[in-house]
């Protein structure tokens, strides 16, 4: 195994490297959260495949193709189903908006009234998607040098929380590229052919497997249906995943590059369930589905080849795990601590509209300066609870499918609504949020974290909230309206009419956020 550790050190000696290159274009604060806003088409689609396809979908892909069968890639088909979505109805109008939350799109839409709450739901989500990918490191780093649980996910967080605080989304944006390259090389060109040339080719894969592993919906349509639910309505409003798209240089780009990404989705969907159907074959007694992936690269690929799958395996986790990182200290940061003090601020001082515009009219380079320590530091700070909390928690699959869950079921509702109906409301989307996301919970805590129903019934909730009380209120105020319509026009952030303050003609009591 020499040969292999020495690749695999290698890897991770690059992905600091990488960081502290990235560190050297992260000068502002657009630089820092969004990559300056520069990417091409190249770079986009890789980074946005990239933080998309993680370790669940790398070893959990293979997994249920080792348990299902063909019909095991449709929970990363539905990913890319969604990132398609995304990519062609809405990337353009997200891009253009030029902000850097999902929340800070719902102050520009309602006029202020949802975006706190809406933090507080979204970093409760991100926070989970961190904590997830940072467990998955104990599995790898376990196959890798047989180290145990806490030391795996305290070198895999640290690496990680290393390069993504150093350059920001600079960083994390070269060192993804690599990672789409390596896993490209490892999982679609390397393990699968080999893996089912070793299975004796599809024709014995029939001969030995039931008629099931080749059946399109023999994982069930019900749990089809949910994963359309869960993961490709989840595409279309994660931070992780809004954060990518604001790096887009253009319209274009988001649409095209994105396109792009959410096939090679598809196809890595469809790669990992016939490497797992092989694996069945090739060993059919595995204690855990979940095992399939490491025991197949260790024992199917010769020495440096195994080595360099493991990396792809551990590239797809970082590259998750590095998007939900920066996503969670970007929602913090900005759209939890900087709106709790300014409004200790305001109330400190009181408040008045044209001194909060003359701030924003004054940043200066001190204040980017600032921001990009200010939000450094809150990476740093994440970090370290995502590690600590990795440490501590077992379940995987219970602590993804509540934050996906929560984040579907209390956010879809507002946030589509707000991009596809005008005369949604403040008002209905802060009620939306409650009551999707308290529908889910208490589903989730009466019928099991893993059932089917709580993102049933709170979507239903959350939709039919949304709608009644947007229609029992009074309709957002027309300068908002017309602030908003601007932005998705493409105005220039800072010709763009901000938001009425607090407690201005739009009705609401919240923070504008701008």
């Amino acid at each position: 195994m020499a040969v292999d550790y020495a690749v695999i050190v290698l890897y991770l000696a690059g992905m600091l490297a990488m960081g502290w290159w990235g560190m050297r274009r992260a000068k502002s604060k657009s630089d820092f959260l969004v990559a300056g806003r520069r990417l091409g088409p190249a770079m986009y689609s890789g980074t946005m495949a990239a933080i998309v396809l993680g370790g669940a979908s790398t070893i959990g892909g293979v997994g249920l193709g080792y348990q299902y069968g063909l019909s095991g890639a449709w929970m990363v088909f539905t990913i890319g189903l969604g990132l398609l979505a995304l990519s062609i109805f809405f990337s353009a109008r997200i891009a253009r908006l030029r902000v850097y939350t999902v929340s800070e799109m719902l102050d520009l839409r309602y006029g202020g009234s949802a975006g706190i709450i809406s933090g507080i739901v979204m970093w409760a989500y991100t926070l989970m998607l961190a904590v997830t990918s940072t467990i998955a490191y104990a599995t790898i780093f376990d196959v890798l040098f047989g180290l145990d649980r806490t030391l795996s996910i305290v070198l895999g967080g640290v690496i990680v929380v290393a390069y993504s605080a150093l350059g920001g989304m600079w960083s994390i944006t070269l060192t993804d590229m690599v990672q789409f390259v390596v896993k490209t090389i490892g999982v679609l060109l390397l393990l699968l052919p080999i893996a089912v040339i070793r299975a004796g080719g599809f024709a014995e894969m029939r001969a030995q497997l039931p008629d099931d592993y080749f059946a399109p919906l023999g994982i069930g349509g019900q749990t089809v249906f949910t994963y359309v639910l869960i993961y490709s309505f989840g595409m279309l409003i994660g931070q992780d995943i809004w954060q990518r798209v604001f790096t887009a240089r253009g319209d274009k780009v988001a649409r095209l590059g994105g396109t792009a990404a959410g096939t090679y989705c598809l196809v890595y969907a469809l790669a990992g369930a016939v490497i797992g159907t092989a694996a069945k074959v090739l060993y059919p007694h595995l204690g855990s589905p979940d095992d399939a992936f490491a025991t197949i690269v260790r024992d199917a690929l010769p020495v440096g080849l195994r080595g360099l799958v493991l990396a792809a395996a551990l590239s797809a986790v970082m590259s998750t795990s590095s998007g939900a990182l920066i996503a969670c200290a970007t929602v913090a940061n900005n759209d939890i601590w900087a709106r709790v003090k300014r409004i200790a601020e305001l109330r400190g001082r009181g408040h008045g509209r044209d001194e909060g515009q003359g701030q924003d009219q004054n940043e200066g380079q001190d204040q980017e300066h600032d921001e990009v320590r200010g939000n450094r530091a809150f990476i740093l700070l994440m970090g370290v609870g995502v590690i600590a909390i990795a440490i501590v928690l077992n379940d995987v699959v219970e602590a993804l499918t509540l934050a996906y869950n929560v984040l579907v079921g209390g956010l879809l509702v507002p946030i589509l609504g707000g991009l596809l109906w005008k005369r949604g409301t403040g008002a209905g989307a802060l009620a939306a949020i409650a009551v999707g996301g308290l529908t889910v919970v208490g589903l989730m805590t009466a019928l099991g974290v893993l059932a089917n129903e709580p993102i049933y019934y709170g979507l239903l909730a959350s939709l039919l909230t949304y709608v009644l009380v947007s229609l029992a209120t009074k309709p957002t105020d027309a300068a908002v309206l017309a602030a908003w319509r601007e932005r998705l026009a493409g105005a220039p952030e800072q010709e763009a009419p901000a938001p009425p303050p607090v407690g201005a003609a739009a009705g609401t009591s919240g923070d504008t956020g701008r």
